[in-house]
């Protein structure tokens, strides 16, 4: 019996683990997340637009969308690069641009009762020493801050609301259907552009099927013995 308990304190494991795995999965956030391009892809800011002061030439982009964190954060949509959105703005002694793209996201990203904006570029024009929320606020006014200087809203959007949670178990404004509707509404090819959907649930059943497996062999290896 001492094999069989093993292994059934295995299955014990890789049950939680997958309920672990389902449960981080399920829980996110609304939000604007911050990006910069570079190379032709998008890479996580590791600074607030408030505190970030790109050079000259830039490409930066927010992004509104339900995220657990930033590895799960979804980039802005559309290629443009500098070159293209800045086309019509020449360069001016004393000043720098910057090239933004807004993606307000998808109807399923929205709270309840908003519709998102189509998404949009932009080049702001600013003073050498600006940063990028003062590059924004040019171009996409009204924006919206919070007390601890999150940006809530760009452009006015979304009305209300600041980084609430939305739990895939049904809390939240919209819960699980809301999450759902949301992958369903990215396009082909886009989540995996962006990192991939989470592999921890399959994986983890993948795992209860073999330790399931292996509890049955050991228990009739031990009949038969």
């Amino acid at each position: 019996m001492t094999a069989v308990r093993r292994a059934a304190t295995l299955l014990v494991a890789a049950f939680a683990l997958v309920a672990g795995a389902a449960q981080a999965h399920a829980t996110g956030y609304r939000y604007w997340s911050f990006w910069e391009r570079t190379g032709g892809h998008w890479t996580y800011a590791t600074q607030g637009p408030s505190t970030d002061s790109p050079d000259d030439g830039a490409v930066q982009g927010f992004r509104f969308a339900v995220s657990a964190d930033s590895a799960d954060a979804t980039r802005p949509r559309g290629t443009a690069d500098f070159g293209t959105i800045c086309a019509g703005t020449p360069a001016k002694p004393g000043t720098k641009r910057i090239a933004l793209v807004i993606d307000f996201g998808t109807p399923a990203d929205a709270p309840s009762g908003e519709t998102p904006p189509g998404a949009r570029t932009a080049c702001a024009r600013v003073a050498p020493g600006a940063s990028t929320a003062a590059a924004l606020a040019t171009v996409a006014k009204p924006l919206r801050y919070d007390t601890n200087a999150l940006l809530c809203a760009i452009s006015g959007y979304p009305h209300q609301g600041c980084g609430e949670q939305v739990s895939g178990n049904g809390s939240g404004k919209n819960g699980a259907q809301e999450q759902e509707k949301a992958k369903q509404a990215e396009k082909p090819g886009e989540k995996d552009a962006d990192g991939g959907p989470s592999l921890g649930l399959p994986v983890g059943v993948g795992v209860v099927a073999v330790l399931a497996g292996a509890a049955v062999w050991q228990a009739r290896r031990r009949r038969n013995a």
